[in-house]
């Protein structure tokens, strides 16, 4: 199989939710204290980060690394397998999901207007990643990735906990 090749275009999607997620902390720092803010919101924007960063961010390194046939001494992201257990069994790109979450962590963090520009275009470029990421895994895997693709959501974790529950049941 040939080595894939990216253009400029396959990383402006990434680069812009990075600078839009980086101005999003930034300013809301700086913001903070001029802002009134609803508290409990604020708390739920913090917690937000804090599960997010854990569970879609943190579990998928440990899972790739364990299972994704990750070969020694290389990223995480190099694996040569499918991996569908675990987090990969709710969602099959929970980096993501991460991304997603935290753009809406920080509107509910720092309740500005600015924030709220700088979180919502996050949202659709991430997206955008999501399905390049997936037509990659495809060209990597075939059809065996297709098959994953019919039984676990894309970004949906929810769907993804459900019909998780409902392939137990079974």
């Amino acid at each position: 199989m040939a080595k894939k090749t990216f253009s400029w275009i396959d990383f402006v999607p990434v680069t812009f939710v990075s600078v839009l997620f980086i101005s999003q902390i930034i300013v809301g720092i700086y913001l903070l204290s001029d802002v009134s803010q609803i508290e409990i919101l604020a708390y739920v924007g913090a917690g937000l980060y804090v599960f997010s960063g854990i569970v879609f961010g943190m579990l998928p390194v440990m899972e790739f690394r364990e299972k994704g046939g990750v070969k020694k001494g290389r990223s995480y992201i190099h694996t040569t397998k499918i991996v569908d257990t675990g987090i990969y069994s709710i969602v099959r790109h929970p980096q993501y999901v991460t991304f997603i979450l935290w753009a809406i962590a920080g509107i509910l963090l720092f309740q500005h207007w600015i924030i709220i520009i700088l979180g919502i275009p996050i949202i659709p470029l991430t997206y955008f990643d999501l399905i390049r990421a997936d037509k990659d895994a495809v060209e990597k895997f075939g059809d065996d990735y297709k098959a994953y693709m019919q039984r676990v959501p894309r970004a949906n974790f929810l769907l993804g906990i459900i019909l998780n529950l409902r392939r137990r049941k079974k």
